[in-house]
């Protein structure tokens, strides 16, 4: 009988390789980043909202596209990596562009997002993760 996911899905090689080794790290840093900046989010956007309306949203965006990157590694599958791939691309530049922002225009941001100031709030990890997940994900390709 083969092998199967708790999803029911039959494992390939594709699917085993975005979840395993380096990848399996990397299903654990964005785990544990979407739960904090989702959080945060969730909480600032009920309570705070109209102190940083702009901040606050762009946190919600940042945890969203986290989401989204965290389901994909742990889906896997050709399909799964390649829409990880964009998402990854689109934080990465996101990232870059809001840490860029708030360093030129910091009173756009009366209080800081997941990406200000590229991630320092979060230990810079909101710029390294995007980088290592692009690198894994081309890494992890089916042939």
């Amino acid at each position: 009988m083969p092998e199967t996911t708790a999803n029911g899905v039959e494992p390939t090689p594709g699917n085993r390789r975005l979840a395993s080794g380096p990848g399996l790290l990397l299903v654990w840093v964005y785990g544990v980043i979407t739960v904090g900046a989702l959080s945060r989010s969730l909480y600032q956007i009920l309570t705070e909202f109209d102190r940083a309306p702009l901040a606050y949203t762009l946190s919600g965006l940042a945890a969203l596209v986290y989401t989204f990157i965290t389901y994909s590694l742990v889906r896997g599958g050709e399909r799964a990596r390649r829409a990880a791939l964009v998402c990854c691309v689109a934080e990465l530049a996101g990232v870059l562009t809001v840490g860029t922002w708030t360093l030129a225009e910091p009173s756009a941001f009366p209080d800081a997002t997941v990406w200000s100031d590229f991630g320092m709030g979060y230990l810079f990890i909101p710029v390294i993760l995007p980088v290592t997940g692009i690198w894994w994900l081309r890494r992890s390709r089916t042939a």
